[in-house]
């Protein structure tokens, strides 16, 4: 029986279908069929009930699918207690925002470079992922850091500015204190509150604004269009305040610095890729400028 087959299997369990694990791991369709058909016919049950539709599991699936994530785990670990600075191997799948790309881009293409042998799939996209239904080993998230059942590393943090464009300004003035801002179109993330401090003092204020995304590339489009002010990590706003199209404004105040954070679905110990994902950012990240 061979390992690759049972972890396929697995995937396909956890993905809900053979499309959705073939998307997951990178491979044809075919050749996830092939693997399950395969652990079918040693075994001689039917782990997949298969319709026009997709494919769903059996009751004998559904009891295998526990047992054989146990003998992937199991075997996984068992690799890294033989060669706990070995070279590491496998998959290592995961999720980060798009609107942070660039900033992650150089780190992770070295993670491939010193690990030649690791298998590195990454999935940018700035929705909220759910690391367990979705399959992932990890997250990488940046922001502040709502409660959840997930294991969360911080690794950095972003010095965080107000910003908008020449253009905005000239037609509307920038904000000079908190209760300013208020006078002005926010654009936002969501239902945002931006706390402001200043020597000793610390003021929140609620903006409000017509304009909102998920996203920081749009975020940063919006403000240079000249809809409003925004509050953005400087490391993302550095690149247009340098082309002139961003400015920072209200500059003696300070906002509260973002997190940088990897994020991993709750366990007692880490894999080792996890492990060396997060000392390499940590690294990286270490010498970023925070306000």
């Amino acid at each position: 029986m061979e390992i690759e087959d049972l972890r396929t299997f697995v995937e396909v369990a956890d993905a809900g279908g053979v499309n959705s694990a073939a998307r997951r791991l990178g491979l044809a369709k075919s050749i996830v069929s092939r693997r399950v058909l395969r652990l079918e016919e040693e075994l001689g049950v039917q782990l997949l009930a298969r319709t026009t539709r997709g494919a769903a599991l059996t009751e004998a699936g559904a009891l295998f699918r526990d047992r054989a994530a146990e003998v992937c785990s199991t075997i996984e670990a068992a690799r890294e207690e033989m060669s706990p600075e070995g070279e590491l191997q496998g998959l290592l799948r995961i999720a980060a925002p798009a609107s942070f790309a660039a900033q992650l881009a150089q780190s992770l293409a070295e993670l491939g470079r010193r690990h030649p042998a690791l298998h590195v799939h990454i999935r940018f996209n700035d929705r909220y992922v759910d690391l367990v239904a979705e399959g992932f080993d990890c997250g990488i998230r940046v922001g502040y850091l709502p409660d959840s059942n997930l294991v969360a590393r911080k690794i950095g943090s972003l010095a965080v500015r107000l910003y908008a464009s020449p253009d905005y300004i000239n037609q509307h003035g920038a904000p000079g204190t908190p209760a300013d801002v208020l006078k002005h179109n926010a654009i936002t993330p969501g239902t945002d509150a931006w706390t402001f401090t200043k020597a000793d003092t610390t003021v929140t204020v609620h903006p409000q604004g017509r304009f909102k995304a998920d996203s920081a590339h749009v975020l940063v489009e919006a403000a240079i269009a000249g809809i409003g002010i925004v509050a953005m990590g400087e490391i993302v706003a550095e690149p247009f305040v340098q082309k002139g199209a961003l400015v920072p404004i209200m500059t003696d105040y300070e906002l509260p610095p973002v997190g940088i954070y990897v994020v991993r679905p709750p366990g007692q110990n880490p894999a080792r890729k996890v492990r060396v994902l997060i000392d390499l950012l940590a690294q990286e990240f270490a010498a970023v400028r925070v306000a």
